[in-house]
């Protein structure tokens, strides 16, 4: 009788233990830092066992350390190319699922961003501009591509300063490291950063999309945690979420 009670004691620690196992370890683009950390909170509201860790960084970094194995089971990227290319190389798990547009923003807490153009970066009193590093980051890319376009790249290049990635970028603006910075309009937008200083949102027409998307890793192939958080990325709620930061929905129209 005590070695069936023991038995018995045993299998239920075993199930609570899978129970408890069940966990997702997520790499983000950093531009999605705000609207992630909502998502994984209302996301475990109706998965209460389900563990969620999320590491955010740049896109690039992330590709280049899913190749080299990295342990994550999901990848959020701000630029759709770098979970295709993973894709392609048979590192992924699922097909690759766009969730998202991108806009990239001028803002600054300590001058007026929201009467300002890229055109205002020329002038002499801006001495500093945050980007984030266009070799590995997609805003980053896209703020370079929108200089550019504007004529303006050789001129304010001197002026820049780089960011390892988009939330970086931010934070060299609201310590004083930079003037303004060229950042991504769901960081804008949270009121952290909104009630430092307003913004000035980049016409999208003066760079390429910043198509985002997202992929589970070959590695978390039988991980039924990534299963059920891919299927609530496209669920009403949490495209809800997404709207709230600024991104423009894959089928929706940009608002502005």
């Amino acid at each position: 009788m005590k070695l069936i009670k023991t038995i018995l004691v045993f299998g239920t620690l075993l199930i609570a233990f899978s129970a408890h196992a069940e966990k997702l370890t997520v790499a983000a683009a950093a531009d999605l830092k705000f609207a992630m950390d909502e998502l994984v909170v209302s996301f475990k509201k109706s998965n209460p066992s389900d563990e969620v860790d999320v590491i955010y960084g740049s896109s690039g970094k992330f590709h280049t350390q899913i190749q080299q194995g990295a342990p994550y089971d999901m990848f959020f990227s701000a630029d759709i190319g770098f979970p295709r290319e993973l894709a392609a190389a048979g590192l992924a798990a699922s097909e690759v699922k766009p969730y998202a547009f991108g806009r990239i923003v001028l803002w600054s807490a300590s001058e007026d961003a929201t009467k300002m153009t890229l055109a205002s970066l020329v002038d002499p009193k801006i001495t500093r501009v945050a980007i984030a590093n266009p070799k590995h980051a997609p805003y980053g890319k896209r703020a370079e591509e929108a200089l550019r376009a504007a004529g303006l790249w050789e001129k304010v290049e001197p002026k820049l300063v780089y960011g390892e990635n988009i939330a970086q970028t931010a934070q060299y603006v609201l310590t004083g490291n930079a003037q303004v910075g060229i950042v991504a309009l769901s960081l804008a937008v949270n009121a952290g950063l909104a009630s430092k200083g307003g913004y000035w949102l980049v016409p999208d027409n003066l760079h390429q999309p910043l198509e985002q998307g997202f992929i589970i890793t070959k590695r978390a192939e039988k991980n039924p945690v990534a299963k059920r958080f891919a299927d609530y990325i496209s669920s009403k709620p949490a495209r809800a979420v997404m709207t709230k930061y600024g991104f423009v929905l894959p089928g929706e129209a940009a608002s502005k």
